[in-house]
């Protein structure tokens, strides 16, 4: 068939249809718009942009010391080492490691640079214009059969509508009905949903900051009481500064009431009143599969709220300096029986609650399990293994701290021979004690008539599998509370009650 066409004839070929949109290869850059967005008053090229790379790879914050996977021995876990502060995007981080360390939960590490987000890729506008017609004639007639369409249609729309009202009924048809309205949406949403106690904890939640790096805390009191971990502010103990940041940004210097590192916990306090306060929740009731809030400051990013569940309880952790003694007994180290949780705690969560979905609080986040640097090239984020301190706990210690400036601490009144690797705790002597007698003589263990060289291998019916997951155990008693220790001597099993003692220190 011929292409030819009548000279003025208003149909073309599909390629010169002044309504087609053209081909992506025939669109030059000279005609995209380059005018104010509508709406938006910002100047935007219309061009379609070219895909930046996505995030580069952050550094990790350092090496942590690395433990092995859960086991007999205990969960070892790392505290999230403490944040260093929180800059713009693209600006240079504070690195901890430029000042000496004396924490033993913030080695030093180097701190990354926050890259800018990618951009999302913009919508691109594509005008509706075609190559310009091949005569100009066609114009008018385009328009008149456009017009002679849009009069028929009206006057179809207009005998329509005539039969539809006159139809013998009352009902009136006219034109000046609307389409229904969306309303706009509401940002209330139901009590006990993840929103309703995010907004609810949010303004109870503030940011730590301290020489070395940042933590969370969140407020127990109204007159300026803030409930945090002990690592937290262990670099400001002795005359550092601490800053307190709420979520609406209002800023408080804060002084330390006391702390434990043997709980990891502390309280810190600013000058303020008639502060909100969060609720307490009975950790006890806690069952594995509940489902659980964690509110926090990861990486210096403040009202951060992760969601997960309750993965275990009485998970036996041990957490901070080891020392010399292999973690049975170090000075520093903190011994607790953690709720384990797999919502997202990274560093800077440390010290931050852990909330049911009633917004009560059940744990104080504070230490992390992480993948070792061969499988993971440096120290890990969240891989969903985050433990918190039971709130029965953290609120007696808190407790304690503020009524007397420290905490006591439950015992037996035995020295652990830690060089044991049999299943159970053995009581040390004089030769594995340096020293010290393996039973305090008065003390409760003596009283119950325990000796050295015998193996406790149960506290309250519960397996102890060394000298650590004993040392949990009795701490998650108070002094003064009875508890049953099974043990064996010579070959044979036995019970006894023991009175939790006093600790003579704190």
């Amino acid at each position: 068939m011929s292409d030819e066409r009548p000279e003025g004839a208003w149909w073309a070929q599909p390629g010169d249809d002044p309504w087609a949109v053209r081909q992506p290869e025939e669109i030059r850059s000279d005609d995209w718009p380059t005018g104010p967005v509508e709406g938006t008053g910002q100047q935007q090229p219309y061009a379609p942009q070219q895909p930046q790379q996505p995030y580069a790879q952050q550094q990790p914050y350092g090496q942590q010391p690395q433990q092995p996977p859960p086991g007999w021995g205990g969960q070892q876990a790392a505290y999230p080492p403490v944040d260093p502060y929180f800059r713009p995007p693209g600006e240079q981080l504070r690195r901890p490691g430029d000042a000496p360390f004396s924490s033993p939960y913030a080695p030093p590490y180097t701190s990354p640079h926050f890259p800018p987000p990618p951009q999302q890729p913009r919508d691109v506008l594509v005008a509706a214009e075609g190559r310009p017609a091949r005569s100009s004639r066609r114009a008018p007639l385009i328009v008149a059969l456009a017009a002679l369409i849009a009069l028929l249609g009206g006057a179809v729309g207009g005998v329509i509508g005539w039969g539809l009202a006159d139809d013998g009924g009352d009902d009136v048809v006219t034109g000046t009905s609307s389409l229904p309205v969306t309303p706009r949406g509401s940002q209330q949403r139901p009590q006990g949903s993840v929103p309703a106690v995010a907004a609810q904890l949010l303004q109870r939640v503030v940011s730590i900051q301290v020489e070395q790096g940042s933590g969370s805390g969140f407020v127990i009191r109204p007159d300026g009481y803030i409930l945090t971990n002990n690592h937290v502010v262990a670099s400001a103990i002795g005359g550092g500064e601490v800053r307190v940041v709420f979520q609406d940004g209002r800023g408080f210097d804060a002084r330390i009431v006391g702390a434990d590192s043997s709980y990891d916990l502390a309280v810190i306090k600013v000058d303020a009143s008639a502060l909100p306060t969060v609720a307490f929740g009975d950790s006890a009731a806690a069952v594995v599969g509940d489902p659980v809030i964690a509110v926090g400051s990861p990486l210096g990013l403040s009202g951060t709220v992760t969601t997960g569940i309750v993965s275990a309880l009485d998970r036996p952790v041990t957490a901070g300096e080891s020392g010399a003694s292999g973690g049975c007994g170090a000075k520093d180290a903190s011994y607790y029986s953690a709720i384990q949780t797999d919502a997202a705690i990274n560093p800077g969560n440390s010290g931050g609650p852990l909330v049911n979905y009633s917004g009560q609080v059940i744990g104080v986040n504070s230490a992390i399990s992480t993948l070792s640097s061969s499988s993971s090239g440096g120290q890990s984020g969240s891989i969903g293994l985050g433990f918190a301190i039971p709130s029965n706990q953290a609120k007696r210690i808190a407790d304690e701290i503020i009524r007397t400036g420290h905490a006591v601490h439950p015992v037996i009144g035995v020295s652990l021979d830690c060089t044991y690797d049999d299943p159970g705790a053995r009581i040390g002597d004089a030769r594995t004690t340096g020293g010290t007698p393996g039973v305090e003589p008065g003390g409760p263990a003596d009283k119950a008539g325990l000796r050295e060289g015998d193996v406790i291998t149960a506290v309250d019916g519960k397996r102890v599998a060394d000298s650590q997951e004993l040392i949990v155990a009795i701490r998650a008693h108070v002094p003064g509370e009875t508890v049953s220790l099974a043990y064996t001597r010579g070959g044979r099993s036995r019970t006894v009650e023991v009175t939790l003692g006093r600790s003579k220190t704190g």
